[in-house]
């Protein structure tokens, strides 16, 4: 199956997939501001649990995951970093 990516420098909560998918990694280009959350959900209001979460002050660097979502992936950034987020 072939990947998306999707480059977020915000702090709203971004859909990255409205469907199930795998959260293959999260590529931070910039150390990061803020914690980023990963939830499980279709939607941007990201309201179900956190299933991952990258802390504040992460370094530049790819971070492999491999974790299946049956909703979707939504990630919200507590400031802005520059992140991209690849699903499949």
């Amino acid at each position: 199956m072939a990947g998306t990516a999707k480059y977020m420098a915000t702090t709203a909560a971004t859909v990255v997939s409205a469907v199930a998918c795998v959260l293959k990694r999260i590529v931070v280009g910039t150390t990061a501001a803020g914690a980023i959350q990963v939830f499980d959900a279709a939607s941007g209001t990201a309201s179900t649990a956190i299933r991952e979460e990258l802390k504040t002050s992460i370094v530049e660097n790819a971070y492999e995951f491999d974790a299946r979502f049956k909703n979707g992936c939504v990630v919200k950034c507590a400031a802005v970093s520059k992140i991209t987020v690849v699903v499949e």
